[in-house]
């Protein structure tokens, strides 16, 4: 296949998958023993089913999540690209009740394709400043607030 083809392929996953939240064409889009190579994803299986899970997860913490390609470059079988997440917290997330933030993040992506389906897919995304966003951590300023104002036991002015 071509490098435009691949390309296609890679972003009807984002657009047709993950924007819908139509998690059953997976199984035509992804090969049975395809693998997520995501550090930021809980354990999932390999193939559709385990791509079907992710996509159930962030669905439901983020009812109207969409992925933006913003950027995309192909050569051979890998596709790489860069994408903007936006989306309101309404569900849980991995622990975290909903919070009914609005949060944007961006993430790196590159994919193998194979004949029109994905066989690999490596994707890091700002895990950290999404979880900032929904309150499971605190921002680095508001922790070096904190610091300041527990440094020594001396108060900061204005900090109680």
């Amino acid at each position: 296949m071509s490098a435009e083809e691949n390309k296609a392929a890679v972003r009807h996953f984002w657009e047709d998958h993950l924007n819908t939240g139509n998690a059953t064409l997976c199984e035509k889009d992804f090969a049975p023993d395809a693998v997520n190579h995501d550090p930021n994803s809980p354990p999932i299986p390999p193939g559709p089913e385990g791509i079907t899970q992710l996509i159930t997860l962030y669905r439901t913490a983020f009812p109207d999540l969409t992925a933006t390609v913003e950027d995309m470059i192909a050569e051979g079988d890998k596709v790489a690209y860069r994408l903007t997440f936006r989306g309101t917290h309404q569900g849980e997330l991995m622990g975290t009740p909903a919070t009914g933030k609005q949060v944007t993040y961006t993430g790196i992506g590159i994919d193998k394709v194979v004949n029109g389906t994905i066989m690999e897919m490596w994707l890091n995304f700002d895990a950290l400043g999404l979880l900032q966003q929904v309150g499971a951590v605190p921002s680095p300023g508001a922790m070096a607030k904190k610091a300041a104002y527990y440094y020594k036991g001396k108060e900061v002015k204005g900090q109680k």
